[in-house]
């Protein structure tokens, strides 16, 4: 039963969020309002977005509103919710402050030993608009200070996975809070073992970058992910708290109109992912662009020759810092021009040779009271500054010209590009040298759908060459941005971002020069191809020593039963990394049997059936060898069944790791089967093969 001092906490904390959620109505209608009459006075389009961002973030925000109040040292109560409330008095204090606001921040890092002028910190916990429970952690009484609203955080792990990942602004621990509130001058590397919350910080910083600096939202924010499933696992969560400015995607989804369409081998993704690639596609493309000669072109019936001399120095020009069409572009219009001052040139030397011995008879035609008028091209051959720009213009629009032109500068499709160089071993050995003679001849073997590998490749061609995807218009920044390959985003994050190749981190930087980026992930829990143990191997090749790294320390998610099994197996996935420090026990120990091969099948659906049965209401997960998840998919139905690769970010109530001993035969397999160990927050089965 509750206290008298629960229940008077509960009840003053509902009348409060009564008074909440009726200003948040009054705001949202006074907003939907605005809306109606902004489309009847047809608002500019900016003014009609900002309207519906704030309308949104209100109709979200009715679930959660509140979730946590501060009471200073002074006197002040100050509550903390998804969203900023302003007072009806203008004068007043906010009713209730975003959590992403300065004043906010004492919420996820004030202790005991650093109170932050606060006296007490309450956790109010809440269901649709009832507040079912209060949790107070005073402030100036001693404790270890280790965890942050240590009731709400343990009863939030405690409850049922759905299958889609929740926000956590009511729980983020002060490391967390750290990450999420860090500077976004340049890349910031979060490294984080299973459970430590990289996911969640990823997306809290997101929604923390947004909401300090809006010009950002002008940009939209890109955040990649490993796989399709994981995005569909993460995608509520952002608009949860208010931002819509967000692209979501993975690197095989990146380029607009670019299909994945096969797999491949290891050994091809590993030698394609290397950062050599970036300069051996520059050398080529710059191999296309045409060498000076002597230019014979025809206009009217007669032959014009622009000298190799001249023809170079308006090579050099169009090509200084300009991709290959956009040089092409400036050199065809040095070309027109090249060509109507030959042809001016050419009429005036003609005239010239023609007027020999007629000096008297023209000087009667050339003079002021001339009929011709005395700038009369027709006469001394010289062709006035209106002349001239026409011939220009006609020459710039003669069909005959623009084959010309076609002919010794041809426009390239960045897919037959990439193709061309791909399966030629000629053109691998002249510009990819660092490639050995068996590598060249795995590359140029490749059949010619596009592989996860080929993606970046095709991304680097497609910007060497200029090409633009078309310049849609929506009314959405995400919508825009989603269509554009040439998009450059505010912020980039990359989650599971020790999976990303070199190639892919040239995507990356890409679409966003300025490098603001945040990456996290679990360098132990890499099982790409490429060879990275260290984050510093990792992006040496396009980061260099320029990125600041940071650490969560604290597994939250899996408990502790479970991470004392992950010691052996890092150490043989060669880490010299600690395993995350468990904070919670689930009270169950993890279990292991061991089966015979053709009893496999049955024995995992026995197995199943019972995990659902103990935890009913959340959700179940099966990780698999690559060898055996097919089959098992067709034998446990609706249960998911993936492998260590596809498992990673997600999270179950209870695992089954089947034949522990083939995940880890697998490549990286050591890796792989640490990442199929901590996907639950309660219950490990094993399931192991005579």
């Amino acid at each position: 039963m509750r206290s008298r001092t629960a229940e008077s906490a509960i009840a003053e904390e509902q009348s409060f969020l009564d008074t909440a959620l009726d200003r948040r109505d009054r705001l949202a209608g006074h907003l939907s309002t605005e809306l109606e009459e902004a489309a009847e006075d047809a608002l500019d389009h900016s003014r009609r977005r900002m309207l519906k961002r704030q309308y949104d973030e209100l109709r979200r925000a009715r679930d959660g509103l509140v979730f946590g109040r501060l009471d200073g040292l002074d006197g002040t109560v100050r509550h903390i919710g998804r969203i900023g409330l302003r007072d009806q008095r203008e004068d007043a204090d906010p009713l209730v402050l975003d959590w992403r606001a300065p004043a906010s921040r004492p919420f996820y890092t004030a202790t005991p030993l650093d109170p932050q002028g606060q006296a007490r910190r309450r956790h109010i916990r809440t269901s649709g608009s009832v507040v079912t429970g209060v949790d107070d952690e005073p402030l100036d009484e001693k404790s270890d200070g280790s965890l942050v609203g240590e009731g709400a955080l343990l009863a939030a792990l405690g409850e049922r996975r759905t299958g889609r990942m929740s926000t956590a602004i009511s729980t983020l621990q002060r490391e967390q809070d750290d990450i999420v509130r860090a500077g976004a001058t340049g890349p910031l590397i979060v490294q984080g073992g299973p459970g430590t919350g990289k996911t969640v910080v990823a997306l809290h910083r997101v929604a923390y970058l947004l909401f300090t600096h809006r010009h950002m939202a002008e940009r939209a924010v890109l955040v990649l992910g490993p796989s399709p499933r994981f995005l569909d696992y993460i995608a509520q969560v952002l608009p949860a708290l208010g931002e819509t400015a967000v692209v979501s995607a993975t690197c095989d989804t990146l380029l607009p109109g670019v299909t994945v369409a096969r797999g491949e081998d290891r050994r091809i993704s590993e030698i394609k992912g290397r950062a050599m690639w970036q300069q051996t596609l520059e050398r080529y493309v710059g191999s296309l662009l045409p060498q000076p000669r002597n230019l014979e072109l025809r206009w009217e019936g007669d032959a014009y020759v622009i000298p190799a001399g001249t023809v170079a120095q308006a090579l050099a020009s169009a090509t200084q810092g300009r991709a290959y069409h956009q040089a092409r572009a400036a050199f065809a219009a040095q070309l027109h021009h090249l060509l109507a001052d030959a042809v001016a040139e050419q009429r005036e030397s003609l005239l010239e040779s023609m007027e020999e011995g007629f000096e008297d008879i023209l000087a009667r035609f050339s003079g002021p009271d001339s009929p011709a008028g005395p700038s009369a091209s027709d006469v001394d051959g010289l062709l006035s500054e209106d002349e001239l720009e026409d011939l220009r213009e006609r020459i710039a629009t003669h069909p005959t010209i623009a084959r010309f032109l076609a002919s010794i500068w041809p426009v390239r499709d960045p897919a037959v590009t990439v193709r061309s160089l791909l399966h030629d071993q000629d053109l691998l050995h002249r510009y990819a040298p660092e490639l050995t003679d068996d590598e060249k001849a795995l590359v140029a073997a490749e059949p010619g759908a596009w592989a996860p590998s080929d993606i970046p490749l095709l991304d680097a061609v497609a910007e060497l060459l200029g090409e633009e995807s078309p310049q849609l218009q929506g009314e959405f920044m995400a919508d825009r941005a989603r269509s554009r390959r040439d998009w450059v985003y505010g912020h980039v994050v990359i989650d599971e971002a020790q999976e990303l190749s070199e190639m892919q981190w040239q995507m990356v930087l890409r679409r966003c020069p300025s490098r603001s980026i945040t990456a996290v992930g679990d360098i132990d829990q890499a099982e790409a191809s490429h060879r990275h143990t260290s984050w510093a191997q990792a992006v040496q090749a396009t980061l260099g020593d320029r990125w600041t790294p940071a650490e969560l320390t604290i597994c939250y998610r899996t408990p502790r039963e479970v991470m004392e099994l992950t010691g052996p197996v890092l150490a043989k996935a060669g880490s010299h990394n600690a395993p995350p420090r468990a904070v919670r026990s689930s009270g169950i120990t993890p279990w292991e049997h061991t089966v015979a091969a053709d009893e496999l099948v049955g024995t995992a659906a026995q197995a199943v059936r019972e995990l659902q049965e103990r935890w009913a209401g959340g959700t179940v997960g099966v990780v698999a060898p690559v060898a055996r998840a097919e089959e098992l998919r067709a034998a446990l139905g609706g249960v998911p069944v993936l492998t260590a690769t596809e498992a990673k970010g997600l999270e179950w109530d209870a695992t089954l790791v089947i034949d522990p001993t083939g995940i880890a035969a697998e490549p990286r397999g050591w890796n792989g089967l640490y990442v199929a160990l901590t996907r639950c927050t309660q219950e490990l089965g094993q399931l192991h093969l005579v």
